[in-house]
């Protein structure tokens, strides 16, 4: 036996998308969502790799629209920015921190964009100077390339001065 040449398009048409949709058995349905989670994961881990930050034993778990992340940073301004990148995510809706700090520091307050925000206003209410919008900048790369580039629902952080 060996290697069969056939006419692809002649046959029973059995592998089309319409008889793939009516033939779909709860286990395959479970199946497809599994791959869709493990695919989703992936995504989720690249953001993560993007951002430079060493995560020591980096894992997530996705359950609907809420990511479980899993590792360990070395200060608490890499957690917070891993937890940023994956909560900006459109369709993820909560993110539960189960990341561990080698070197504890203090939280920085998290803050949603609202219609109209600018980095120049959330530094006039948290700081109390607009010129101060540099600061939320620099702690919110590389998820911000632009100061200018801010949207509605969009968490970020606000670290102490």
């Amino acid at each position: 036996m060996g290697l069969f040449d056939f006419l692809k398009s002649a046959g029973a048409k059995t592998l089309t998308k319409k008889n793939a949709k009516t033939i779909k058995t709860p286990e395959t349905i479970k199946l497809e969502e599994q791959l869709l989670n493990q695919q989703k994961l992936v995504l989720l881990k690249g953001i993560v790799d993007s951002l430079g930050i060493k995560v020591t034993n980096l894992s997530m778990d996705l359950n609907g629209d809420k990511v479980t992340v899993y590792g360990q940073t070395k200060t608490q301004t890499e957690k917070e920015k891993v937890i940023l990148a994956i909560g900006n995510v459109s369709g993820i809706g909560r993110v539960d921190d189960r990341i561990s700090v080698t070197n504890p520091e203090p939280e920085a307050q998290f803050y949603t964009v609202k219609r109209g925000d600018s980095l120049s206003k959330i530094a006039k209410k948290y700081y109390g100077d607009a010129k101060k919008y540099k600061i939320i900048f620099e702690a919110n790369k590389p998820m911000l390339k632009d100061p200018n580039l801010i949207y509605p629902g969009q968490v970020l952080r606000i670290p102490a001065v």
